[in-house]
């Protein structure tokens, strides 16, 4: 039966500073955002702007189902983890250019396997750690990285607090076009994954994700995500390793405040054949985050420590 590393898979939307996972490498968007037909003309300059000693926290909550047959056997993995971000802005140049250090200040995870016992941890009320989860406990409530980034969300310096494994690595945030964009138009951003081939030896297969301005209504603008898988690939091992990175979804951006007010990222993918005929695996996930204001923060400590 194939096993999954629930642990690794939460840290990697849970640690990683966005839900919008590309590369190991920090990838820069494509210069020339595709122009859709039939714009009225205006464009909107999609910028990020941050004040030095702010703090921007958001709610993070990750869903996940994942059925596996093989050789007639099926099995049913369930995971859910909400887990609380913050960004503390420690500079900004008069260009925009932003300081902040990431962590994470609280998790609440939870996982089911058929046949066996689930597995609960949550790091404000339980001082036992279940096995499995102990370096996720570790990186709560400590400084992880130190982010130096312009205001289109280029990564410009990083460094890891805690080192990670290359493959939990993920650009910092979304990128934006670097000039004035209309409704329609489309930029994106190359990623390389690494995948394990049968003989051990690693391939790397392009892909990429793609933003649209969908629409903007009182200065919030809606951006469309789609990822896409550039390299032909026709071996379903390979396959079943590229859907968890293959999410689509939307992203609402304050265009004023220049920042992410929420995103929602979906994945409902099956693959057959990944280990041997008779094999099938159902993917389906939910990615959220949302903006939160010190108000919400204060309530859902306060909900979390009476649990």
């Amino acid at each position: 039966m194939l096993k999954f590393s629930w642990p690794a898979l939460f840290a990697l939307c849970l640690f990683s500073p966005s839900g919008i996972i590309l590369g190991a490498e920090e990838q820069t968007p494509d210069e020339t955002p595709a122009t859709a037909s039939g714009s009225d003309g205006q464009t909107y300059d999609l910028a990020y702007k941050f004040s030095p000693g702010e703090t921007l926290r958001t709610e993070v909550v990750h869903r996940a189902t994942v059925q596996t047959t093989i050789q007639g056997t099926s099995q049913t993995a369930e995971t859910r983890s909400t887990s609380i971000k913050s960004w503390k802005i420690k500079d900004v140049t008069p260009e925009g250019t932003v300081t902040f250090v990431h962590m994470v200040e609280s998790v609440d995870m939870w996982q089911q396997t058929q046949g066996r016992k689930e597995v609960r941890y949550n790091s404000l009320t339980d001082t036992e750690v279940p096995p499995g989860y102990e370096e996720a406990a570790e990186a709560v409530g400590v400084p992880l990285t130190i982010v130096t980034m312009d205001n289109r969300g280029k990564i410009l310096k990083r460094h890891e607090n805690r080192p990670q494994p290359a493959s939990m690595s993920t650009q910092m945030t979304m990128p934006l076009a670097d000039h004035p964009v209309a409704i329609g138009d489309s930029w994106s951003s190359p990623l390389d994954i690494d995948v394990i081939l049968k003989d051990g030896s690693t391939k790397k297969v392009q892909t990429r994700q793609q933003f649209t301005l969908e629409k903007v209504a009182d200065d919030l603008a809606t951006i469309g995500v789609d990822t896409q898988i550039l390299t032909p690939v026709h071996d379903p091992a390979i396959e079943a390793q590229l859907i968890q990175r293959m999410s689509n979804g939307s992203v609402r951006f304050d265009i004023e405040a220049g920042r992410v007010l929420s995103q929602q990222l979906d994945l409902d993918r099956r693959v057959i054949g990944f280990s041997g005929p008779a094999s099938s695996m159902h993917y389906l996930t939910r990615f959220t985050e949302k903006l939160l204001g010190d108000a919400e923060v204060a309530a859902k400590g306060k909900a979390n420590k009476k649990k």
